[in-house]
Formats: structure tokens, C-alpha cells, sequence
């Protein structure tokens, strides 16, 4: 039996694309699980392959970590110690890599071979350029003069021809790209700049915008920057409230989902809607009382801001718990993570107070009553230099936290070694089973504007379906570097059933048509994760390419 199902009956984006009605089903605000008490290092970074295995790396200057490298990789009779590691999440093995220059407050991004490129630092790594391959026993190449300038607490974004942007750092009021070429004015991050020694500029949130522009935020307003000639497009609204947004008055931000239902009929002239999100942070004061043992209380406050809008205003909301160092990350279902952090303070040495272990949920589409909803808390405080990454498999990987100079296990925060994972509600047994993804036809290398079929099989017949792509990001410092989710145009969801062996229930065999996105600024090439959502609960993701 084949049904077809329209694409706009299933994917209205308010009431059907992202509210998922599941009532009836037990109340699950997810799970907590300890991979590994410990990998050595402290999780500073953090960004997910293509192979799925996950690069970890903090500072070289932090003194001895807690694992040595081979004694191959050492000069002769000497101890060294590794600062960076490969993490397995499917079987939680580790191996240790050889970084030799200092990565401490660094930036990143996945190339479009899915070759991680990894920038700046601190000291000697500070115009480093440094590259890791997703193979078998392959290692971290350092290119020493990869940059033109110093590079410590910038920010990256990859762009729609390929190449990845930095911008700012600490003195820095410029950008300049990978490969390297030369350097752009930016004044803007001068204007923001709050004093020489607390900037609240550092890390600033990049997003790429549909028409390729870049919205770069620091301290409590935006940009729209077009970066090839290097001309400031718009100048968005303050954000309300009097509050500092980025490092070390350290909140975050995530670019929602870009909904490409409908691109089919319009193609590359398709007028995407992007809107941003800002969480957290604090007054721009906040650092200098907590050096003189006074911790301010940070924010509750989110600003939402539709960036392509001709006039566009913030709109305000609070979340249910204050927050400074709070890492969003996008789930597959268009969700927002808002995890890690502490309620009062700011980023830096012992500079924070009251961990905030519970995550909050941030559902985009919900009216704004019901958008938060508070997840089950850690046990396991991540205050400064603690990340989180989403995993092909629909977990949320958690590590860091060192509010240390170096690595110290009997601090009021002590340096953080482990990794956890977060299973958010959707992954509840309580709830519908997963869409089991079995395919991607005609392959995983897609085109734009390509029609490609995705398959599935699922144990019930499914209400709600939709279609998303993910970015993977490079993580740190509260910010998710080039994160992105976009919710693919559909045509005919095609379902045909299967009766299981030996019983009379059957499975549905499903096969949805769908689009890839239709040019670079949408979707710059390189690697995505595929999911397929029913009823609100995502497959596990597959890997496919765009070019």
C-alpha cells in the first residue's frame, strides 16, 4: 500500500513542523550517563569528524595533564604529556595526539573535506593554522605562520565558497580567512569593546545569513557584514536589558533553524527566513566585582532577532534559570540545548559561583509561555572552559570545566577530566520508537537543489515527518562555531508495510522525496548530518556531503 502525504499539510511550520503532540506519554526530561571518568584532559574544545570520533584538546601551557604521550613522540628520557585526544563515543576508547604549539582560547572549523582546521592560540600558537584528518591513526599538522596576525578568543564560520573566516581576538579589530590572504578592518569590534582589560567582545558570535552576509554579534549588538567588500550592511537594534553577552561576561547564541519548505518551487531565489537567538551573560562590571570576591548575578534573559527582517526588533524572553558560560546547541529536531554554566559571575579563574546543572530546553515554535522547559540536572558542575557537542546519535556530548591556571583537583571547581553524555527527552523509551534510516538514494553525496530520497523504517504509522541537516560545529568558550540546522523541502512521503517475522504486527517502510538546499549561502558545501524526525523523535544521523 503506497500513501502520499503533501508536504505543506506536514510541515507547517508552526503547529506541525516542530510541536509534536504526545499525549498520553509518561513525562521524561532526560538522562545522564558517565562515559569516562576521565581522558586525561580537560575538554576546552571539542569538535565531531565525519568518522564520528571526537576531537578534544585544552591548553599546552596548563602544565602535565593527565596523559603522557608515547615515549616515540618525546625527546629522549623525557615525560611529555598530551593535551589533545581523539575520543571514541561508541566505545568510549581514547587516543592521545600531539599538539606542539599552545591551542589555549583557540578557534575552529570543519573544512569542506571534513579536514578539521583549527586557529590561533595563545604565545607561540597564536598565528597557528592547524589541521586534523579523520583517519586511522593520524595526527594533529601545525602550519606555524598559517596566520597574519595573532589569533587568541576569535571566532570562526565557514563560507559559501569554502574557505573559513576569523574574526577578532583579543586586539584584534579585524578578519582575515583560511587560506590565508589579507587582512580586513573591522571596527566594529573596537566600538564594542567594553575596556582594554574586560572587552565583552572576545569570542563574538558569527552567524552566515541566507544572502551570505555575516551577523556578527559582540557585547549587546550586531552587524550585518558584508565581508568581500568589507562594508557593515546593517547595524541591528541594541539588545535590551543592559547586559554583556560575550567573553568574559560570557553568554551564547545559535542561528534557529532555516526552514527551506516550499524552495522547490522558487529554486536559488528562495527567500529564507534567519533568525538568531542570544542567551545569557551578565552586566558589563560583573568581572571586575568578582575579582574583588563580589558575584554579580548573571541574566535570565534571551533576545530573538529575525535578521533578514527589513525592520527588525528584538523580542525578549526570559529563561527559567540564570545563566553566564551556557553552552546552545542545536538538537536534530530544531530544538535549542542550553546547557552547562553557573548563576552567578562570569568567564575566567575562579571567577563564577553557583553551577547550573540543569539543562533547559528552548522549543523555538512554542508559544513564548511554553518555550522552556527545565531538563534533569548533572551532578557534575561545568563552569569555565567546559563544552558540549551533538553526536550523530542524537546525544549531547558534555566535558570540560577548569576555572583553574592549571590543572588542580583540590580547587573549590576542580579541573574536569570526565565526559558524559545527555540523552534529551526525545531519546526516552517512554516515548515513539526511532525511525531506523536505512538509506540515502542515490548516495550520500548530494548536490544542490538535488531531489534525493531518504529511507526509513519505523514500527507505527507516523503523524509528523520531517527532514533536517546539521552542521557540525567546533565548540568552546559557550559558542558552537558554525552551527547550523536546516529543514529540508519534501515531496511525496511514500509508506508500504512489512509484516515482522513470526507475528502479525507490521513495520512501515517509508520513503520521503526531498531537496537538497539550493545554494552555498544556505548550506556552504562540506559535511552535514542527515536526521528524519517522526512525531517530535529523531533517527540517528547519516553523514552526506554537499557540493
Amino acid at each position: 500500500m503506497v500513501a502520499k502525504f503533501s508536504v505543506l499539510l506536514l510541515l507547517s511550520l508552526c503547529s506541525v513542523l516542530f510541536t509534536v503532540g504526545l499525549a498520553g506519554q509518561a513525562i521524561h526530561n532526560g538522562k545522564w550517563k558517565l562515559l569516562k571518568k576521565s581522558i586525561g584532559v580537560s575538554a576546552m574544545h571539542m569538535a565531531l569528524l565525519p568518522n564520528d570520533k571526537v576531537i578534544v584538546f585544552d591548553r599546552t601551557d596548563a602544565g602535565p595533564s593527565n596523559l603522557t604521550l608515547p615515549q616515540e613522540r618525546c625527546a629522549k628520557d623525557q615525560i611529555c604529556y598530551a593535551h589533545s585526544v581523539e575520543f571514541n563515543p561508541g566505545n568510549r576508547n581514547f587516543r592521545p595526539l600531539t599538539i606542539s604549539t599552545d591551542t589555549w582560547c583557540s578557534s575552529g572549523a570543519l573544512s569542506t573535506n571534513g579536514e578539521l582546521i583549527q586557529t590561533g592560540g595563545y604565545g607561540v600558537g597564536e598565528r597557528v593554522v592547524r589541521r586534523f584528518k579523520p583517519c586511522a591513526n593520524c595526527d594533529w599538522k601545525e602550519d606555524q605562520n598559517g596566520l597574519n596576525v595573532p589569533r587568541w578568543y576569535a571566532s570562526n564560520q565557514v563560507l559559501p565558497d569554502g574557505r573559513v573566516v576569523i574574526i577578532g581576538g583579543r586586539f584584534q579589530f579585524n578578519y582575515e580567512f583560511v587560506p590565508k590572504s589579507k587582512i580586513h578592518s573591522l571596527p566594529f569590534l573596537e566600538e564594542t569593546r567594553y575596556s582594554v582589560y574586560v572587552p565583552n567582545n572576545l569570542y563574538p558570535f558569527i552567524h552566515l545569513a541566507p544572502d551570505g552576509n555575516l551577523f556578527v554579534f559582540a557585547n549587546d549588538r550586531a552587524i550585518l557584514l558584508d565581508y568581500v567588500n568589507n562594508i557593515v550592511v546593517k547595524r541591528f537594534p541594541v539588545l535590551p536589558g543592559g547586559v554583556s553577552r560575550n567573553y568574559p561576561s560570557t553568554g551564547s547564541s545559535a542561528l534557529l533553524p532555516i526552514s527551506l519548505v516550499g524552495q522547490k518551487s522558487s529554486g536559488s531565489n528562495f527567500p529564507a527566513q534567519a533568525e538568531v537567538l542570544v542567551c545569557g551573560g551578565t552586566v558589563a562590571d560583573a568581572n571586575v566585582k568578582a575579582d574583588t570576591g563580589m558575584f554579580v548575578q548573571a541574566t535570565k534573559t534571551c533576545g530573538r532577532l529575525v535578521i533578514t527582517s527589513e525592520n527588525p526588533k528584538w523580542e525578549v524572553e526570559e529563561m527559567p534559570i540564570n545563566r553566564v558560560m551556557g553552552d546552545m546547541i542545536m538538537l536534530p529536531t530544531g530544538d535549542v540545548l542550553i546547557i552547562n554554566g553557573a548563576a552567578k559571575g562570569t568567564a575566567g579563574w575562579g571567577v563564577a559561583r553557583e553551577p547550573v546543572l540543569s539543562p533547559v530546553l528552548y522549543k523555538p515554535w512554542h508559544k513564548e509561555s511554553s518555550r522552556f522547559e527545565v531538563l534533569t540536572p548533572t551532578t557534575i558542575p561545568r563552569l569555565y572552559h567546559s563544552t558540549a557537542h551533538l553526536l550523530s546519535d542524537g546525544r549531547v556530548l558534555v566535558g570540560g570545566s577548569n576555572p583553574n591556571a592549571n590543572y588542580n583537583f583540590t580547587a573549590l571547581y576542580p579541573t574536569e577530566l570526565s565526559l558524559e553524555a545527555f540523552s534529551p527527552p526525545y531519546l526516552s523509551p517512554s516515548w515513539k520508537s526511532r525511525p531506523l534510516l536505512s538509506s540515502v538514494k542515490p548516495g550520500s553525496e548530494l548536490g544542490y537543489v538535488q531531489r534525493f530520497y531518504v529511507e526509513f523504517r519505523l514500527n507505527y504509522e507516523a503523524e509528523k515527518i520531517y527532514v533536517t541537516m546539521v552542521a557540525p560545529s567546533f565548540t568552546t568558550h559557550s559558542f558552537a562555531m558554525n552551527q547550523r540546522l536546516l529543514v529540508l523541502d519534501m515531496g511525496d512521503v511514500r509508506k508500504s508495510r512489512t509484516k515482522k517475522p513470526g507475528g502479525s504486527k507490521s513495520n512501515n517502510d517509508y520513503s520521503v522525496e526531498s531537496y537538497a538546499p539550493a545554494r552555498t549561502e544556505l548550506a556552504p558545501p562540506g559535511y552535514y548530518l542527515l536526521f528524519v524526525v517522526c512525531d517530535g523523535v529523531p533517527s540517528r544521523g547519516m553523514w552526506v556531503s554537499l557540493t
